[in-house]
C-alpha cells in the first residue's frame, strides 16, 4: 500500500456544505468523568494493558465508525483496528445526553483489533465522545466524537424504478420434484467459445406469482439446483465464492421494496449445508446490493438507513429524510463490525443526480451504493448509482482516496468513459476496472453498456478499453453486472431487461438467454461448481401399459451425475439393475419394461461410480 497516503496529516474538520458542523469543540480530558471498560473473563486486565502501553509509543489504529461520523447507529459498536485488544488500553465512552457507558471490549477473531460494545443504547442526536490513548489518523490525543442519527422507518423514493408489469409467470415443472417450480430461462444462442462453468442467478418476481430463489443453470437452461424462498422473501446476488479456501455458494434473501432491501446474507457449502447467516452489524439490516466474502474471513455488506435531515439545500423538505448508504466489513465468526463507512457527511447531497422526492414521507436515496469490491492494495471500491461515481476508500481510515466520474471526479474522463446510474464496479487482475453502465432512469444514452476502463491513478486519467452492448440494444433501467471470465469473455447480466449474454473480447456473442416475462435476476455470474448434496435422488413413475412404465429421476444440486441406473425387485431391499440411461437434464425420463413391484434409480458419475440412490417406490399399474 502507499505509505505516504497511509499517514494523512491532521487537519481541521470541515463539514460538507450541506451538512451540519460539529456542534462543540473537544473539551479538556479532565472535564469528562471516565468509566473503565471491564475486560472479558480470562483476558489481560485493561489496567495492566495501560501500564504496558505507557512503555511503548501509542498504537496507531483505525476507528469505525470513523471520527466525525454524523449518522451513527444508537446501538453502534466502536471498532479499533490495527493492534490486538490487549494493546488498546482504556476506552472511555460518554454520550452528551445518555452519560457514561460501560461495556465490553470484544476481540476480533483475527487478533488485530477489538470492538467496544456498550451495555445500553445511545440517544438520538447526541454526541458520543470516545477517549483513548491511541494514535488515530486525523484526530488529536486519541479522542474523537460521532453523532447518533435520528433514524426513520420510511420507504425510499422510487428513484426511476418503473412499475412492474403484472403478468402470469412461466415456470418449469418436474414429476420427481413437484415442489420445485423455477422460472423458465430460454437459451437463444449457444456457440463455441463460451466460458466453462455454470450460471448463478437469483430469479425474483416483482409482480408475478411464482417461486423465486437462488438457482444454478447449465448452458442449456436446465436447472442444476434451485431453492425456493418462502413468502415475500426475494433472492439477490447469487454466486459462488471462496470462504477460508473452500468453495461456497452465497446469496442475500429478504424483503425488497423500491430498490432497497432488509434481510440477511447466507453462506452454504458444496453440500448445500448452511455455514453461516451473516447479519449487518450495529443494529442495521443488510441490504440486497452486495455480499462479498474476503480472504480475511470477513464479509462486506451494505445497509440503507433513512435518517432525519434538512433537505432545503437541494430543494427538499426542511424536515426531510435522507438514506445513508453504509458499507460494513463483518467478522463472520463473531458478527463484530471491523469497518463501517457512511456516505452521509462524507459525500454531499449536491453530488447526486437524483432529485429529492416530492413528499416528505419518502426518503431521499441520494447516493445508492450498489457494489463494493476489494482493490488490489486492500482498499475498497464502491459504486454509487445516484452520484454516477466510483469511490476508492482507505480501508484503514474510511477516507475517500479518489472519485472516478460524477460531479467531482478526480480523473480526466477520456472519450467514451463517462457512465450514469451504473452498477457493479470491479477491479480486474490486469488492473482494469469493469462496470455496468445502465445509462437509464432517466435515460442519458440509448443503450446500456458493459465497460472495461483503464484507470491510471498516478496521472489521474481514465480511458476506454472496451464497450459491450447487447445485439437487441437493451437499456436496463436498473440492476445489471459485468462478470469478467478467466478467458477474457464477459458475462453480462442485463438486469431489468431479463437477458444475460456472454461476449468475447472482440464483441462476439457466444451465449444469450432470457428470463420469462415477470422474472429477472439482479446479477448473473458464471463459474465452476461441484455440488454434492446430502439429500437423496428423487423419482416418480407412471404406468404406460402392461409391463411398461415411465420413470422420472432427478437430484437437486448434484453436478456429477452422468447416468441413471434403474433398479427393480420384489422387495425394497432386494433390487437389481434393469438398465441405464444418460442424464438428459434436471429430470431424466426413462421408459422401463418391468413387472417388479418395487423400483428405484441410482446416480452414477462418468467413471461409473455410484453417487447416490433414491428410495424405492412401488411401481404403478
Amino acid at each position: 500500500m502507499n505509505a505516504a497516503r497511509r499517514a494523512p496529516q491532521a487537519r481541521a474538520w470541515r463539514p460538507e456544505a450541506d451538512g451540519p458542523g460539529y456542534l462543540s469543540p473537544m473539551r479538556p480530558r479532565c472535564a469528562l468523568i471516565a468509566v473503565l471498560v471491564p475486560a472479558l473473563a480470562a483476558a489481560v486486565p485493561v489496567q495492566a494493558a495501560v501500564a504496558q502501553a505507557d512503555e511503548l509509543p501509542p498504537p496507531r489504529v483505525g476507528v469505525f465508525p470513523p471520527p466525525r461520523t454524523i449518522s451513527a447507529s444508537a446501538t453502534t459498536q466502536f471498532s479499533f483496528r490495527g493492534v490486538p485488544r490487549e494493546r488498546l488500553g482504556t476506552i472511555r465512552v460518554r454520550g452528551s445526553r445518555s452519560g457514561n457507558h460501560s461495556g465490553r471490549l470484544r476481540a476480533h477473531s483475527d487478533g488485530n483489533g477489538a470492538s467496544f460494545v456498550s451495555n445500553r443504547r445511545f440517544r438520538v442526536n447526541e454526541l458520543v465522545t470516545v477517549r483513548t490513548a491511541l494514535s488515530i489518523p486525523g484526530v488529536r490525543n486519541g479522542d474523537f466524537r460521532v453523532r447518533i442519527a435520528g433514524e426513520r422507518n420510511v420507504d425510499i423514493g422510487r428513484q426511476g424504478i418503473p412499475p412492474p408489469p403484472r403478468v402470469p409467470l412461466k415456470t418449469r415443472s418436474f414429476r420427481s420434484r413437484p415442489d420445485l417450480r423455477p422460472a423458465l430461462v430460454t437459451v437463444e444462442q449457444r456457440s463455441a467459445g463460451a466460458s466453462p462453468g455454470y450460471l448463478f442467478l437469483g430469479p425474483k418476481q416483482r409482480a408475478a406469482r411464482g417461486q423465486k430463489g437462488p438457482m444454478i443453470l447449465d448452458d442449456a437452461g436446465e436447472p442444476i439446483w434451485f431453492r425456493p424462498l418462502k413468502g415475500p422473501l426475494q433472492p439477490f446476488d447469487v454466486r459462488a465464492q471462496s470462504f477460508r479456501g473452500r468453495p461456497v455458494l452465497t446469496w442475500w434473501e429478504g424483503r425488497s421494496r423500491f430498490g432497497e432491501g432488509r434481510g440477511v446474507n447466507v453462506i452454504v457449502d458444496d453440500r448445500y449445508r448452511r455455514i453461516a447467516r451473516v447479519q449487518a452489524g450495529n443494529g442495521y439490516e443488510a441490504d440486497q446490493h452486495e455480499f462479498l466474502l474476503t480472504d480475511r474471513g470477513t464479509a462486506i455488506v451494505v445497509v440503507y438507513q433513512p435518517v432525519r435531515r434538512d433537505l432545503s439545500s437541494v430543494r427538499g423538505a426542511v424536515h426531510g429524510t435522507v438514506t445513508d448508504s453504509i458499507v460494513q466489513e463483518i467478522d463472520v465468526d463473531t458478527g463484530l463490525v471491523l469497518f463501517e463507512w457512511h456516505s452521509l457527511g462524507t459525500v454531499g447531497l449536491r453530488e447526486s443526480y437524483g432529485p429529492p422526492p416530492d413528499t416528505g414521507r419518502l426518503s431521499y436515496d441520494y447516493f445508492h451504493v450498489n457494489s463494493v469490491d476489494v482493490d488490489a492494495d486492500g482498499d475498497l471500491l464502491i459504486s454509487a448509482r445516484d452520484t454516477w461515481a466510483v469511490y476508492k476508500l482507505d480501508r484503514e481510515s474510511g477516507a475517500v482516496v479518489w472519485r472516478l466520474g460524477g460531479k467531482r471526479s478526480d480523473f480526466r474522463m477520456g472519450r467514451g468513459t463517462s457512465f450514469a446510474w451504473q452498477h457493479d464496479a470491479r477491479r480486474q487482475a490486469d488492473g482494469t476496472l469493469t462496470l455496468f453502465d445502465n445509462a437509464a432512469a432517466p435515460p442519458v444514452r440509448k443503450r446500456s453498456r458493459a465497460l472495461v476502463l483503464a484507470v491510471d491513478e498516478r496521472a489521474r486519467r481514465a480511458s476506454l478499453v472496451r464497450s459491450t452492448v447487447h445485439p437487441r440494444g437493451l437499456l436496463a433501467a436498473n440492476q445489471g453486472n459485468a462478470n469478467r471470465q478467466p478467458n477474457g469473455n464477459v458475462l453480462v447480466g442485463w438486469g431489468s431487461q431479463r437477458y444475460l449474454s456472454e461476449h468475447t473480447p472482440d464483441g462476439r456473442v457466444v451465449f444469450n438467454a432470457r428470463f420469462a416475462l415477470g422474472s429477472e435476476s439482479y446479477r448473473a455470474f458464471r463459474s465452476p461448481w461441484t455440488g454434492r448434496p446430502l439429500t437423496r435422488p428423487r423419482i416418480a413413475a407412471a404406468a404406460r401399459g402392461a409391463g411398461q412404465l415411465s420413470l422420472y429421476a432427478s437430484w437437486n444440486g448434484a453436478t456429477e451425475v452422468a447416468t441413471w441406473e434403474v433398479l427393480g425387485g420384489a422387495r425394497p431391499d432386494a433390487l437389481a439393475p434393469l438398465g441405464t440411461l444418460a442424464r438428459t437434464g434436471f429430470e431424466t425420463a426413462m421408459r422401463v419394461r418391468t413387472q417388479t413391484p418395487w423400483i428405484a434409480a441410482r446416480a452414477k458419475d462418468a467413471a461409473g461410480a455410484v453417487l447416490g440412490t433414491s428410495r424405492a417406490i412401488r411401481a404403478p399399474g
